[in-house]
């Protein structure tokens, strides 16, 4: 029989409350967890569900409350400060974990627990939101195409988008830290936005640059490709400017210019409004190639990137609650196919000629 419980712990975060709010459109029932007492009582109450209050510092009562639920959607971040404290709970209460991370980090880290979680028993998924769903499936439907691929770009952009705190928080813990790419298959450090190309997606033909994404890490595990770039779309100024990056990325590494950055986010919006990820798209591209210099293509639509997050995580936790799983470490289109995102609605893919 399916379970249909599930802890969503970060319930109270942007993402959590899309999570919490959908949760019931795929017959899901989750208990809302966090450290905020009023704001995860006043959610609970709105959507009539159980809930917990429970810091991560609290390591007793994260695994009582993990002891109820054969699985875990860990959606508070930033993830490189929380997800090893799940982890380490989930694998002492023999629980399943998932999360929507995008962090290079935290799938690098992860990834080490591969063997104790397959002793365990259980399966850990991070990144089953918009990071890294949509360019996991296109890494996996390239590789599909072309088995003997030994370059993968793999890019994404938005058209009426916004961040949310959470992700804006992640990104001002990275400030000044540069990109990454996966070289000859070890991830190397580079420069944020070493490159810059134009990228018809379709809908839209935009500039994009190279950013550190976490296709970097699991690109590599899911398709064994190993050279992988990933851009994300910017203005042209923006990529001309990091070029002088050398000069300024020490003082953006300070603990100064770090809690401003936060400060400056915690006054704006908590994300995009309804409205807005309605009548948002999210759009990505990839291109893998041989050492022939045979290439294949191809470019997704999809809808807002939380509200992909969201979906995304549901189905994805749908699937291990019915017993749909791979136990140890593990990424989505590993598991579930190059067609796992085509089960997110509004999701339509093309091969490009």
């Amino acid at each position: 029989m399916e379970n249909t419980r599930f802890l969503l712990y970060g319930a109270n975060g942007y993402t959590g409350k899309l999570i919490a709010a959908m949760a019931a459109q795929y017959g899901l029932v989750p208990i809302l967890a966090g450290r905020n007492s009023t704001s995860i009582k006043a959610l609970a109450d709105e959507l009539n569900l159980d809930y917990r209050i429970i810091s991560l510092r609290d390591n007793r009562s994260l695994e009582n409350a993990l002891l109820e639920v054969p699985l875990v959607l860990h959606a508070a971040g930033p993830f490189q400060f929380t997800s090893k404290i799940m982890i380490d709970a989930c694998l002492a209460t023999n629980t399943h974990y998932i999360d929507i991370t995008g962090e290079i980090g935290v799938f690098e880290s992860a990834k080490r627990y591969n063997e104790k979680a397959t002793a365990a028993g259980v399966m850990l998924m991070p990144g089953v939101g918009f990071d890294v769903v949509p360019t996991d499936c296109m890494a996996k439907f390239l590789k599909d195409l072309l088995p003997d691929a030994t370059n993968l770009e793999l890019a994404f952009a938005s058209i009426g988008g916004k961040y949310s705190h959470g992700t804006a928080m992640t990104m001002a813990e990275g400030l000044g830290e540069g990109g990454a790419a996966r070289v000859n298959g070890k991830i190397t450090k580079e420069p944020l936005g070493k490159k810059g190309i134009w990228v018809d997606f379709g809908m839209k033909k935009l500039f994009v640059m190279s950013i550190p994404w976490g296709d970097v890490s699991t690109a590599f595990f899911t398709t064994g490709i190993p050279n992988i770039q990933t851009y994300t779309g910017a203005s042209e100024k923006t990529f001309k400017l990091l070029k002088w990056q050398f000069f300024y990325n020490f003082i953006l590494r300070t603990s100064f210019v770090r809690n401003y950055v936060k400060k400056q986010i915690k006054q704006k919006p908590a994300g995009p409004t309804d409205e807005m990820r309605a009548n948002a798209k999210s759009l990505i591209w990839g291109m893998a190639s041989n050492e022939n210099g045979q290439q294949v293509s191809a470019r997704m639509v999809g809808p807002e990137g939380y509200t992909l997050t969201a979906i995304s995580s549901l189905i994805i936790a749908k699937k291990v609650l019915s017993g749909n799983f791979t136990v140890g470490y593990q990424t989505p289109a590993a598991v579930y196919g190059a067609d796992l995102v085509l089960e997110i609605p509004g999701v339509s893919r093309e091969i490009i000629a």
